[in-house]
């Protein structure tokens, strides 16, 4: 039996985490503490095998006045963590990091992925405060200290918030939808969840690029969530010159329509991948 120190209950991975051990998994037993304020510096880390930190500011924001806080949670708070950990002995640290340590989405019609070679660039101080603590904790690995950063792209899922929650409701009302390829590294929930259920049952450690099986495109997930919910949406490409005009000077637009992938070759198997992607939305529309 594997005992795991989680942070982070009230966020949507940790919640989700917890109901897939929850369905079945007997072998992992989890306790989930808040980091906010400073009771949990007096909790005893060294009964636990693995401290799995998700908690953290999730959302990116370029008011200057919330720099400093974002580096205190997303950086220092991760660090702290990890080094008390160390301390007591725990085998253990997986680190939620992101896709967003490599910055900005590449432009609608490029397809360049990310790959073993490719440099973080942060482009905000949320993406920087992610990168500093995943450096760290990526140099604070040993042979008596595991430590797993997993770099997730967009998780997505049922009652997840955010642009794809945003999609699955425009799904749902829209008759007509921009016919415009792109592709995204994506992951669905059960598929993370599955992931890190097994760097924690074999005792992982290194770098983590989960995504699923295939690339989704916005158009595809417009396409599968309205056929789910037995509608029947019309493409067109009329709009896509003035698309690509906007994604230069609005940068939802790009948000929407550009590209950001990692190779194939980074994922390194495919035996956390469980569900399909159309499965994956079906389950997904239930509850948004």
């Amino acid at each position: 039996m594997k005992k795991v120190l989680v942070t982070g209950e009230n966020g949507y991975i940790g919640n989700k985490f917890k109901e897939w051990i929850q369905s079945g998994n007997k072998e992992i037993e989890l306790n989930y503490i808040s980091v906010r304020g400073e009771d949990w510096r007096k909790i005893d880390f060294s009964t636990y095998d693995t401290v799995l930190h998700l908690a953290g500011i999730a959302h990116v924001s370029r008011n200057p006045k919330l720099k400093q806080l974002y580096y205190d949670i997303n950086r220092d708070l991760t660090i702290e963590l990890a080094e008390k950990s160390k301390k007591e002995n725990v085998e253990q640290f997986i680190f939620m990091s992101s896709i967003i340590v490599y910055g900005l989405d590449s432009k609608i019609g490029d397809y360049s992925s990310i790959n073993e070679n490719t440099v973080p660039t942060p482009a905000d101080f949320y993406g920087d405060s992610k990168l500093q603590a995943d450096l760290k904790i990526q140099s604070m690995n040993s042979k008596d200290f595991k430590t797993a950063v997993v770099r997730t792209p967009v998780v997505y899922g049922p009652g997840c918030k955010g642009n794809f929650k945003k999609l699955i409701k425009l799904s749902k009302i829209t008759p007509i939808f921009i016919d415009l390829d792109n592709k995204r590294s994506m992951i669905y929930i059960d598929n993370l969840s599955s992931l890190i259920e097994q760097i924690v049952i074999n005792n992982r450690s290194g770098l983590f690029y989960p995504q699923n099986a295939d690339y989704v495109s916005t158009k595809q997930i417009i396409e599968v969530a309205a056929k789910s919910s037995g509608r029947k949406i019309y493409f067109t490409s009329s709009f896509n010159f003035l698309i690509k005009l906007a994604s230069k000077r609005i940068s939802i637009v790009n948000k929407i329509f550009g590209n950001k992938i990692y190779d194939k070759n980074l994922s390194r198997s495919n035996e956390y991948q469980i569900c399909d992607f159309e499965t994956s939305i079906q389950k997904s529309i239930v509850n948004s």
